[in-house]
């Protein structure tokens, strides 16, 4: 059970460059509620008082392995445990319902909404892996980790420099091309990195 989820935003360049967004100078993150994690194979559903668009991203996910305080990216593999799958789910039109505040935290920490697994991968290189996102058995998203604009080393450092990382923290790296709409009355949505394994989760109204 992880003290905190830490969820990154324009951290790959291919997303930045669709979006027409610049590269961020330094990682930009939010935080996600911890209780919004999900076990592999739960079904997750939207709340009852919302009816708007959700996304889903498949996502690299850091696991930190002990407490970790102003690291150099040169020492960040001693405090990384390993990685997994994360699918880090969105309630969009919560996002921008209100014009003078972009509701990240609530958008995307609505029970259920930050589901991971389905193991830690402890011997891969992350540069190497390709997270794939399969909605409704029709791929969605295809990309490789080394496209990152922060390496998971360099994510590790930074954010280090700002708040204490513990043992058991998740740091959701961001996601690419290919983010879409769950519109089925009941969505399967399945996060594969080859190497780690695969996450399998329903989404349902």
């Amino acid at each position: 059970m992880p003290s905190k989820i830490v969820a990154l935003w324009n951290n790959f360049h291919a997303l930045a460059a669709k979006l027409n967004q610049p590269t961020p100078p330094e990682p930009l993150y939010l935080l996600k509620a911890t209780t919004s994690i999900a076990a592999p194979g739960a079904v997750i559903r939207r709340p009852g008082y919302y009816d708007g668009k959700t996304t889903y991203e498949g996502e690299l996910g850091i696991v930190i392995g002990k407490g970790c305080s102003a690291a150099s990216a040169d020492e960040a593999d001693d405090f990384i445990f390993g990685y997994t799958c994360v699918n880090d789910i969105t309630a969009n039109d919560l996002l921008t319902a209100d014009p003078t505040f972009a509701q990240w935290a609530r958008s995307k920490g609505i029970d259920g909404y930050g589901p991971f697994g389905p193991v830690i991968a402890t011997n891969v290189d992350p540069a190497e892996l390709v997270v794939r996102t399969i909605l409704n058995g029709v791929e969605r998203q295809n990309y490789p980790i080394s496209d990152m604009i922060f390496s998971a080393r360099e994510l590790v450092s930074r954010i280090s420099q700002d708040m204490t990382l513990l043992a058991g923290d998740l740091i959701c790296c961001g996601t690419s091309i290919g983010v879409g709409v769950m519109k089925e009355t009941i969505n399967t949505v399945t996060v594969a990195i080859d190497g780690i394994g695969e996450l399998t989760n329903e989404f349902r109204p």
